[in-house]
Parts: C-alpha cells; sequence; structure tokens
C-alpha cells in the first residue's frame, strides 16, 4: 500500500445481540448512530435480518450496501461449488470494503456476536493488513434463547456443549448423550434429524426449541411437541443443566 492509499476510516463490525434493538450495546448503538456508511449480509431478495433490527435507527444520509450472498440452501454447503462461491463473494466484499475505508468508516452489521459463528469472521480473515478492524461483540442468539426460557443453562460443574446442527445424525447422538447442558443451533430444515438424535440420546424430553429468541415472533415449546415442518433457520435447541447447587432452603 502506497503512503497516499493509507485507509483514513475503520471498518467496524457492530455485533446486534439477539435480536431486540434494546439488547444492543452502547457502543454499537453509537457506531450506527454515527455511520456514513452501512454495510449488512442477507439473502438475495431479502431485507436481512440484522438490516431489520436497525430499522429506524439509521442516521438521515447513511448510505447502505447490502451484501448479498450468492448461494444459501440451493448447493450443499460441503460441496465444492458452494465453497468456491462463497470464497469469491467475501473475497469480492474484502476488496470493497477497503475501498471505502479509503475516506470513511464502515459500520458492518452482524447478528449476535460477530466472533461466534458469524459472517463476518470470513471478511475478518481477508482484511488483516489492508484495513483497520474494530470489532464490538454483541450478546450471543443463544445467550437470549436460554434466558427467555427462564431457567439458568448450567449450574455449578455442569460443562455446556454447543453444536450445529448441520453435524451427522449419529455424531449429535453421540455429543448430547454426553452433554451436561447443550445448546444446537442452525437448525431449519435440520430439526428432524436432530429430534431424532436427542432421541436416540435420551434426551428428547429434556429438551426446548426457541424460534426467534427476544424477538417480536418469539416462540418457545417443549420440542418434542413441535411440529417439525414449522421451524425456520433462526432457532435454537436448548438443553439445560442440572449440576451442583446449594440446596435451597425449605421452610
Amino acid at each position: 500500500m502506497r503512503p497516499d492509499d493509507k485507509p483514513r476510516g475503520r471498518i467496524i463490525c457492530a455485533g446486534l445481540g439477539p435480536g431486540a434493538q434494546d439488547l444492543m450495546s452502547l457502543r454499537t448503538a453509537r457506531a450506527i448512530a454515527a455511520a456514513r456508511h452501512i454495510a449488512y449480509f442477507r439473502k438475495k431478495g431479502r431485507k436481512g435480518r440484522a438490516r431489520a433490527t436497525v430499522e429506524g435507527m439509521l442516521p438521515a444520509g447513511v448510505t447502505e450496501h447490502a451484501m448479498e450472498y450468492p448461494v444459501t440452501t440451493e448447493l450443499h454447503f460441503g460441496s465444492d461449488g458452494y465453497r468456491q462461491a462463497l470464497a469469491a463473494f467475501y473475497d469480492d466484499w474484502a476488496e470493497r470494503l477497503t475501498d471505502l475505508t479509503r475516506t470513511d468508516d464502515v459500520v458492518v452489521l452482524c447478528e449476535g456476536d460477530p466472533f461466534f459463528y458469524g459472517s463476518f469472521m470470513h471478511l475478518h480473515l481477508r482484511l488483516q493488513d489492508r484495513a483497520v478492524i474494530e470489532v464490538i461483540p454483541g450478546i450471543t442468539g443463544m445467550s437470549g434463547c436460554w434466558t427467555e426460557t427462564g431457567r439458568p443453562i448450567t449450574w455449578g460443574d455442569d460443562v455446556l456443549t454447543i453444536l450445529p446442527g448441520t453435524l451427522p445424525q449419529d455424531e449429535l447422538a453421540r455429543r448430547l448423550s454426553d452433554a451436561d447442558a447443550a445448546v444446537v443451533m442452525k437448525i431449519g430444515r435440520n430439526l428432524p434429524r436432530i429430534r431424532a438424535a436427542l432421541e436416540t440420546a435420551g434426551r428428547l424430553d429434556d429438551a426446548w426449541l426457541c424460534v426467534e429468541g427476544t424477538m417480536a415472533g418469539q416462540r418457545i415449546a417443549p420440542l418434542a411437541q413441535v411440529d417439525l415442518a414449522d421451524c425456520p433457520y433462526f432457532a435454537t435447541v436448548i438443553l439445560h443443566g442440572n449440576g451442583r447447587r446449594p440446596l435451597a432452603e425449605i421452610e
């Protein structure tokens, strides 16, 4: 990079938290309020959940940059075509964001916490030594979900296991059978397989499904009672721990 190409701005990745605006951090809210450029991921043809979360918060005159995924479920996530399409997508947007920082800050919106299964991680990897990066952490979606169940996720010596629902069914079952407490993410069309894994592990009756936790459309129910065809991607399966704790005094 030539001296005259040195960026004047930063790339600020703002963690939005689990979905409710009032669970956003002050630092994130201030970054959004001061933004001249806002970037966010979305599926083609959709508004995008990150953009919907900040509705009514954007300053006048802000320029929006919708980063539209080239594929989502059209190709299997393990296929060469999927990996190549996503790699080119992230390469392109890393270049575009770097160009924007030559004059201004750019705020990249990220649901939950940016470094917890967030798409921004793939940009962060590509932006090293190319831009000044600031990452603002956020409350994770899973934390919002287990809090909305009204029960602690872990007690005492409980070990919390976090699993992507894309794992093979037998591996899910093995890990769930060994878990004290667990969170399964990336649900959507994986739910029938996750339910079968829980049943194999003998944990189905302990599992709860939280859909759109902390948001207006929130639904929480025992997983065994849920219609498997009625589950969006933004859902989380919760298994609460039952570990060591002082006995409550009984009056």
